[in-house]
């Protein structure tokens, strides 16, 4: 189970995207997992064969606890070894794809049952043997498909659909899909899969119900999770305010502010979108959260994280980006790299991010390795915003509404659009002389839009 932020100390597992047998390879996604405040799908950190299941959906688990075993070869026959501490000896992933220290998906041969524990000369995971007493399965008549002839799940679902007087199924779907099907009345040979190999996902299965679709702002649900929206918000709620109140307690935070003039970004803007395709036009934002990367880039003492004492420098500028949920509460998916995108391609990405955070449909690679925060509640009609920060990062940006006010510029008075920039950072990693001077890059980029 990895950390998906700070404040997760464990995660369910609500649904398996890949099933034993399948071949993975690093950073695709292979399970749901739900936390207190989203649901998120976990990739993975290894290229093999997954070769045990190891959590059942709708389990809760701790973070660090092992949910796979990926096998590092497709003809290997598992064998039983003590832990090692090898690593694989494939290129190194990027950052946000690295192993953690205690990897939820480890790359280690999968352990032989003893012969006490199966019928002889068959091999099967915990998920195939627990689904195949309960569909009354005799694993010693099986020949399994998967690595050196272990059975799996599929071929203990295709053994009970070939029972006489049951119906064979041909859809392939998670088993949380199957179970939403039968909850929702919806039968899967009619629906088309997303997954991989044209898998049915719970997602395909919720589209495919006649009628208005089931809401689903949090994204796919443990079958064991039986609490209302309403009950789910106040989890999220309590989660963050947990957290906020660790970092208010551990952080000294130090508050700076000013007032930046938008006349030339408003300018600019409005030429821009004038002469660009419908699709392809930017909101303010796309440019304010430019401004905010690349003067974290200009002023790496704010970006970055402090952990054990001491500051890090990140070796990129990731923003983290505060979403609000449509059933409340809020996340903050990263922007990778936003200091070296390109304005539309930023706002494309932030768009993108936007909307898988509000349905539910957010990966481990978009909620980890932020380097400095930004919120942004000018669409509320706040005019500023004082933030706390997101530890271990040790600022956090906050920009408010565009207004209109009395400018004076060249010693003329003027109405012009303004907007108030807020930054709130982190006194053991820097102080105000460091914080004027990012606020102060932040003004000059917003004013100079054409160099973003």
């Amino acid at each position: 189970m990895p950390s998906l932020g700070a404040d997760m100390d464990e995660g369910t597992l609500t649904e398996w995207l890949v099933r034993s047998g399948d071949h993975v390879h690093r950073g695709d996604p292979v399970a749901v997992v739900e936390t207190a405040k989203s649901t998120i799908e976990v990739e993975c950190f290894y290229t093999g064969i997954v070769t045990d299941l190891l959590v059942e959906p709708g389990t809760t688990v701790p973070v660090g606890t092992p949910l796979a075993l990926i096998g590092s070869s497709e003809r290997a026959r598992p064998t039983r070894h003590a832990p090692t501490n090898d690593k694989p000896s494939e290129p190194a992933a990027p950052e946000h794809l690295r192993e953690p220290s205690s990897s939820p998906l480890a790359s280690v041969p999968a352990p032989v049952p003893s012969a006490a524990q199966l019928p002889a000369h068959t091999e099967a995971g915990p998920l195939a043997r627990h689904l195949a007493e309960r569909s009354g399965v005799d694993l010693g008549g099986l020949h399994g498909s998967g690595p050196g002839g272990r059975v799996t799940r599929a071929d203990v679902e295709d053994a009970a659909a070939a029972r006489p007087g049951t119906a064979p199924s041909r859809a392939r779907a998670t088993p949380f899909a199957r179970r939403l099907a039968t909850e929702l009345g919806v039968d899967l040979a009619t629906v088309t899969g997303t997954g991989r190999d044209s898998a049915i996902r719970s997602s395909d299965v919720r589209r495919a119900v006649p009628g208005p679709a089931p809401a689903a702002p949090a994204g796919p649900v443990a079958p064991s999770d039986t609490r209302p929206p309403e009950d789910r918000t106040a989890a999220m709620r309590q989660a963050i305010a947990g957290l906020m109140s660790r970092a208010n307690r551990d952080i000294p935070h130090y508050y700076l502010s000013t007032t930046v003039d938008m006349a030339a970004a408003s300018d600019w803007l409005r030429e821009h979108n004038r002469r660009s395709p419908v699709g392809e036009r930017l909101l303010p934002a796309a440019l304010l959260l430019k401004a905010t990367a690349l003067g974290a880039r200009e002023v790496p003492d704010l970006n970055g994280s402090w952990t054990e004492d001491h500051f890090t420098a990140a070796d990129g500028v990731h923003l983290g980006v505060a979403v609000s949920l449509r059933g409340g509460g809020l996340v903050a998916p990263t922007l990778h790299h936003a200091d070296t995108l390109p304005l539309p391609q930023l706002m494309t990405a932030l768009k993108d991010l936007v909307s898988r955070a509000r349905t539910g449909r957010l990966r481990g690679s978009d909620v980890s390795g932020a380097t400095i925060t930004v919120t942004n509640l000018g669409d509320q009609g706040v005019e500023s915003v004082f933030g706390v920060i997101h530890p271990p990062q040790v600022a956090l940006v906050g920009f408010g509404r565009v207004v209109h006010r009395p400018w004076a510029v060249d010693g003329l008075l003027g109405v012009r659009p303004v907007v108030t920039a807020t930054l709130s950072a982190d006194h053991r990693a820097t102080d105000g002389v460091v914080g004027a001077r990012y606020l102060a890059a932040v003004t000059r980029l917003v004013q100079n839009p054409e160099h973003l």
